[in-house]
């Protein structure tokens, strides 16, 4: 079982990775470059009117090449939890019953604490950084904790609990904080957010898709199936 829970979340989290990193550097990446110039421009300079320097390109592989790290590690650990999880459930996946894993996956860690913390480019400054982190995580664990009891308990005297959960770190709210934008364009801040919802969606229900395959996939491959 070990085997097969390792190798799904292994290749399911890196091929997930790869694309999740190339969504990025494609389209994330750009906008926070753009953010970066706002927050680094002097206050007498025009954003974007900096000479560009000589160590720009190597700079920017380098870059590239920490994001495709962190967004391979990022991948493969929510593959193991995702796999996990699957594993726990007892129940028989195949990739199109993967893509609702998926889409709960992408509901627990991006859309529901979204509804409170939208994304954030540099150069925005948010105050009661631990506080907002709490309610990050207890969110996060509140939705799938809720999802869970929604899908996978039988018993109806406890799976009304679960839109509680998934509703009650939202009665509760966000900490009070105040975002210091600073010369950040609202515009650019908007565009950032949708488009870190919009990948979010498009790697959460390709890791899904994906881990279901392989669990699958690896299931038939044991030895006397």
């Amino acid at each position: 079982m070990f085997h097969r829970i390792f190798l799904t979340a292994l290749v399911a989290g890196a091929i997930a990775g790869v694309c999740l990193f190339v969504a990025h550097l494609t389209i994330t990446t750009p906008l926070i470059l753009q953010a970066e110039v706002y927050e680094n421009a002097a206050p007498d300079q025009t954003p974007g009117s900096a000479p560009a320097s000589e160590d720009m390109t190597a700079g920017n592989v380098q870059r590239s090449l920490y994001s495709l790290m962190a967004d391979l590690v990022t991948s493969m650990g929510f593959a193991f939890l995702l796999v996990g999880a699957i594993a726990l459930s007892g129940q028989n996946v195949d990739w199109r019953r993967g893509l609702v894993w998926g889409l709960c996956g992408y509901a627990s860690f991006s859309l529901a604490p979204t509804f409170g913390l939208a994304p954030e480019l540099p150069g925005m400054l948010s105050t009661a950084l631990q506080e907002r982190q709490v309610w990050w995580a207890a969110t996060v664990a509140a939705t799938a904790g809720g999802l869970a009891l929604i899908f996978l308990v039988e018993r109806p005297a406890i799976k009304w609990i679960g839109p509680v959960l998934i509703v009650l770190p939202h009665l509760i709210g966000v900490p009070e904080h105040e975002i210091y934008s600073g010369d950040v364009p609202a515009a650019l801040a908007a565009e950032f957010a949708v488009a870190t919802l919009v990948i979010g969606g498009l790697y959460w229900v390709l890791l899904g898709g994906l881990a279901g395959y392989f669990y699958d996939r690896f299931e038939r491959d044991l030895p006397g199936r």
